[in-house]
Order: C-alpha cells, then structure tokens, then sequence
C-alpha cells in the first residue's frame, strides 16, 4: 500500500484513492441501514458512522493487501 498512483502527470496516495472508493461504499452501505431503520437502534448515529466508515476503510485496505500479495 505504499506508493502512489499517476493520473496524467498528478501522483496521488494509494490511502486517498482508497478513501474516495470507500465513501461511494460507505454511502450505499448507510442508505441500506438507513432504508432497514436500522438508525432507530442506535444511540449516537454521528459516532456510529464515523466507526462505519473506519471499519469498511480497514476491511478495504485489508482486501487490496491481500490481492497485491
């Protein structure tokens, strides 16, 4: 995961690109809860989706590590 991706000449951090595919994720994962109600259940919603948003970052670095191995 070290390194960078080249996209016409502007170099971006592999973290970055990783973090902007996991709020398209992060995002159809919260409609999906949200459409369940799901959010009727939890306490503090704010706290809740910044834990979801961690989870699913370490879940998708932890993928794309596994495939470059």
């Amino acid at each position: 995961m070290i390194g960078e991706a080249s996209f016409y000449g502007l170099y971006f951090p592999w973290l970055m690109l990783l973090c902007l595919a996991n709020l398209a994720l992060f995002w159809l994962v919260r409609r999906g809860l949200v459409a369940v109600g799901f959010y009727r259940w939890v306490w503090h919603p704010a706290l809740f989706d910044i834990a979801l948003y961690f989870l699913l970052l370490y879940g998708l670095c932890h993928a794309t590590y596994l495939l470059q191995r």
